[in-house]
């Protein structure tokens, strides 16, 4: 039986509703909210001989459909990177509905279980906050192996609106679909948003909301974008907490980095002793995969450090072991890298620390762009402490960034020491 607050049942409301209606559109080709349910039940019957969960890797149409497919079957559904071999379940699972890959960033991914009541009330939440109607495209380029890219199947199918289902993000294509259709929203993470820029891209007199998350958002590309008329939505959201769980809202006023406005209905958040922010609410995991999870009382601690301002407003400060000391004193990767970005010259910008006797972590900053390393020091003394100054700076042609744009800071830290040598 398809539960009621499944993807399934809510791919069965639109076509009810409006059968004819544009439910999936891909590489030129328009699938109705009629055609999708009975695509959907196709797969799903061909689904019907594999035991377990079903694990696929492939194109994001591919993954698209399969995780339609899983639902009408009401089986779990992870879906992988290709680039990755599939892994193994061995044992059974009850009442998970999407198997999701944390972005491993830090290191080695963790598999989050999610089901179908979290994913339903965070769809729930973005749209009705963005929000989001019958009728209304959005464009999805984010990766359907990141929850990211599933989150928004959910919210067009439980609002009747279409998905814009790109293979993956390509600066060009993706800006010939924004001038050629009417896209009313779009997910990207930072490093997606500036390649656009740079490439003049515009956003469609239709597109209401540009949400951004998945990496911190620099001030300066802040500027940028909303100069260029984006209608930025700064997000925090994360695997555990089925995506977007806070988001700023332009209309309550001024924007500053790492803010990421208050938690959506009905959660609970607070800062632990050792900085670190804990959520609770309908929109956080069941568990992870290897059946660590969260507290007795509910609360999940995140390896994010932040704060919460007196009107409930989250500051995302960064992620808690990526915290540097020099000379003494906690120095944030991100701190730096929110200031450098700001010089004339920086394209993108990285700092990472290396183990030294007397400063403890050597402050080294990774810089893409044609600055000279003499112009972005005398712009670090005159906005940063002492201690936060980069010690070295080395340019490179590129910054390692995963598939939904956060910089792999294992990689950063390998890169500064082969750079020294």
């Amino acid at each position: 039986m398809v539960p009621p607050t499944s993807l399934a049942r809510h791919l069965q409301k639109a076509a009810a509703q409006a059968p004819q209606a544009a439910a999936l559109l891909h590489a030129g080709k328009s699938m109705s909210f009629a055609e999708l349910v009975d695509d959907s039940l196709d797969l799903a019957s061909q689904l019907e001989r594999h035991p377990g969960p079903i694990i696929e890797a492939g194109s994001s149409l591919h993954l698209a459909r399969h995780a339609y497919a899983c639902s009408f079957q009401n089986r779990p559904f992870f879906p992988v990177d290709r680039g990755n071999a599939l892994p193994a379940i061995q044992h059974p699972l009850t009442d998970v509905a999407l198997i999701i890959a944390t972005s491993g960033s830090e290191g080695k991914p963790r598999a989050v279980l999610l089901g179908n009541e979290q994913l339903d009330a965070a769809a729930a939440n973005s749209n009705t906050f963005l929000p989001l109607n019958p009728g209304d495209l959005w464009l999805n380029c984010l990766p359907l192996y990141h929850i990211g890219g599933q989150s928004i199947l959910w919210r067009c199918a439980r609002a009747g609106a279409t998905v814009l289902l790109a293979d993956g993000f390509t600066a060009d294509l993706l800006a010939t679909d924004l001038a050629a259709q009417p896209v009313t929203h779009i997910s990207l993470v930072p490093a997606m948003l500036a390649r656009l820029l740079d490439l003049g891209a515009k956003p469609p007199a239709s597109l209401r909301v540009a949400l951004i998350g998945g990496a911190a958002l620099s001030r300066t590309l802040y500027d940028r974008a909303t100069a260029a008329g984006w209608p930025l939505y700064p997000s925090y959201g994360m695997s555990e907490t089925a995506a977007q769980f806070a988001t700023f809202d332009p209309a309550e006023g001024t924007w500053h980095e790492g803010l990421v406005g208050r938690p959506m209905p009905g959660h609970d958040i607070r800062i632990g002793a050792d900085g670190r922010l804990q959520v609770r609410g309908p929109q956080v995991m069941r568990s992870y995969l290897d059946g660590s999870s969260i507290d007795a009382d509910g609360w999940l601690t995140t390896g994010d450090l932040a704060n919460i301002d007196a009107a409930g407003r989250m500051t995302i400060l960064g992620r808690a072991d990526d915290m540097l000391i020099s000379g003494g004193r906690n120095v944030h990767p991100q701190e730096v890298e929110s200031c450098l970005a700001a010089c004339p010259g920086v394209i993108d910008i990285a700092v990472t620390g290396q183990p030294e006797p007397v400063w403890g972590d050597l402050i080294v900053a990774l810089v893409v762009g044609p600055v000279a390393p003499d112009d972005l020091l005398a712009h670090a003394r005159r906005h940063l402490p002492s201690a936060a100054l980069p010690r070295k700076i080395h340019t490179l042609d590129r910054l390692p960034r995963n598939a939904t744009g956060k910089l792999e800071r294992a990689a950063l830290r390998h890169l500064a020491t082969e750079a020294g040598h």
